[in-house]
């Protein structure tokens, strides 16, 4: 009789500890909920410092040579001798007419082909592990701000809104506008712990911090976009 309830305890011992294992692993599956990020403004779309020039240190100008003051008349100068006239002769002109010609045609000649110059590498575009996303809920009115870890557990927005980040980017110093772009993906799912159906998919791909109404999603229930990266 001890026997029979000993083996019973155990078996019911045994089920009870893997009911519990198989509950903890759906639980680490499941998204979790959304919450508001506190001004994350501050380290969105940052750039990683740029070296300090060193300051150019210009020489001091040397004073100028001490000299007699310019006369306040002008001075007229007389030649000594008057200038003599020199008459070139036919092999002088014959010389001259020569070099004429051939400095006309190195002037006709063509400019040598200057080949361009291959362009510098652009720098490529630095990776941040965290995305902050902003959505609206249009039913309650209700709007967040909140972060979710690229590559980590899908984050929650209101009732069956799911987001999950791939990948969050920001723009290089070269770039004339600075920029966030993230690669985010959507679904719906309502809200509970066991579930009867896959999360339906409802958008994938690039958002873009600096135009959000090019491609953010546009549901009838969820507005959602990309506002920054952060480290």
């Amino acid at each position: 009789m001890r026997f029979r309830r000993a083996l019973l305890v155990g078996i019911t011992s045994a089920a009870a500890l893997a009911a519990g294992g198989v509950i903890a692993s759906a639980l680490s599956d499941l998204p979790q909920d959304a919450r508001p990020v506190q001004d994350p403004t501050a380290e969105l779309n940052s750039q990683p410092a740029q070296p300090q020039t060193p300051p150019v240190v210009v020489p001091p100008r040397e004073p100028a040579p001490e000299a007699a003051p310019a006369p306040v008349v002008p001075i007229p100068i007389t030649p000594a001798n008057p200038p003599v006239v020199v008459v070139p002769e036919a092999d002088e002109i014959a010389a001259a007419d020569e070099e004429e010609a051939g400095a006309e045609e190195a002037e006709a000649a063509p400019a040598p082909v200057q080949t361009a110059e291959e362009p510098a590498e652009a720098a490529r575009r630095q990776r941040r592990r965290v995305a902050i996303v902003e959505a609206v809920d249009k039913i309650t009115a209700e709007t967040m701000r909140f972060a979710v870890e690229v590559g980590g557990r899908p984050v929650r927005f209101a009732d069956s809104l799911i987001v999950t980040a791939r990948a969050c980017e920001v723009s290089t110093p070269e770039e004339l506008v600075p920029d966030s772009v993230a690669y985010l993906e959507f679904r719906i799912q309502p809200r509970g712990l066991l579930q009867a159906t896959e999360p339906r998919e409802i958008f994938r791909g690039w958002m873009f911090a600096s135009s959000p109404g090019v491609n953010g999603l546009q549901h009838p229930i969820y507005d959602a976009w990309v506002v920054g990266c952060r480290a």
